[in-house]
């Protein structure tokens, strides 16, 4: 066994293992730093595979700040978790569902490198040697994929609002702003002007 070989299987078994934990924690401050070890994890299997910019781009974007904004949100926000599994059970057929269908595309996608090995080799794009990681990424993201990489950013903005959204609970006799309100007012309902004689001030 190589050295790589060692580092891999290393790498994979924790993420594996770390991602179950994810799921499997109870305390959501726990989910969340069992996430980031995947994310270590998952940025080592990236150096392993040659694609460095990816590998920090993964610690630095959704580690640095991904993560950690999580973090933050599950610590800071006086959210009821208990209330929020209470009605798990009737969403698990179609997680059941969901799940399956996940398994046989992934047992398709190992079948098929099994089937016909040449699939493995095969590329839809040339690969440059004389082009360096992060450049040949940004050609082919930017060139060929724009579309599609602009219509993943607006689902994970959408994704963000829903969340958002999701976990926002309204703390009761707490004073917010109304900026319509503010905006839509007139002088007269927020200030008077009065006339102040000489020596008769307050």
């Amino acid at each position: 066994m190589t050295l790589p070989l060692f580092f891999f299987y290393v790498f994979s078994a924790i993420a594996v293992a770390s991602a179950v934990m994810v799921v499997a924690a109870r305390n959501p401050v726990h989910a969340v730093l069992f996430l980031i070890l995947v994310f270590f994890n998952a940025a080592g299997l990236f150096m392993l595979a040659g694609a460095e910019f990816l590998s920090l781009i993964l610690i630095v974007v959704y580690v640095g700040a991904v993560a950690v904004l999580f973090l933050f949100v599950v610590m800071m926000l006086d959210v009821d978790f208990a209330s929020l599994r209470s009605g798990m059970l009737q969403y698990a057929p179609i997680g059941v569902v969901v799940g399956l269908v996940l398994l046989i595309e992934l047992l398709l996608v190992a079948g098929s490198f099994v089937v016909s090995p040449e699939v493995a080799s095969a590329s839809v794009l040339p690969i440059n040697n004389g082009v360096d990681n992060t450049k040949a990424l940004g050609l082919v993201l930017y060139t060929r994929y724009v579309f599609l990489f602009q219509g993943a950013g607006a689902v994970l903005l959408v994704a963000m609002i829903g969340a958002i959204v999701l976990t926002l609970r309204h703390r009761p006799n707490v004073k917010r702003q109304d900026p319509v309100k503010q905006v839509a007012r007139r002088a007269s309902e927020t200030m008077e002007v009065v006339k102040v004689k000489s020596g008769q001030g307050l």
